[in-house]
């Protein structure tokens, strides 16, 4: 069983920054991509950032520029940079990994303040 921790949300006024973490543990053969995908009260999750192993990044428009993700292929980890944050930014962000099978994390909270 694979299992995802996310670190690092909480609370910031626009334009200020956060970095997101997120550990994958357990049985991991062969990980694949990893990313973020965020949630806002209703709204549907959307994709924010993922990275594939060799490094491919592809972002969501609205946050080109802003955020960076990056991870640790020997660290299982992987890590979201956002810089210039806007109250629309605000929502529950989860990490996901996948590989033969996609996995989540429990969700953080980023919450920014106008």
């Amino acid at each position: 069983q694979v299992q995802l921790v996310e670190s690092g949300g909480g609370s910031v006024q626009a334009g200020g920054s956060l970095r997101l973490s997120c550990a994958a543990s357990g049985s991991i053969s062969s990980i694949g991509a990893m990313g973020w995908y965020r949630q806002a009260p209703g709204k549907q999750r959307e994709l924010v950032a993922r990275i594939s192993r060799i490094g491919r990044t592809t972002y969501a428009d609205s946050v080109k520029g802003r955020f960076t993700i990056s991870r640790d292929n020997a660290k299982n980890t992987v890590n979201l940079q956002m810089n210039s944050l806007k109250a629309e930014d605000t929502a529950v962000y989860y990490c996901f990994l996948s590989t033969d099978t996609d996995y989540w994390g429990q969700g953080t909270q980023v919450t920014v303040s106008s």
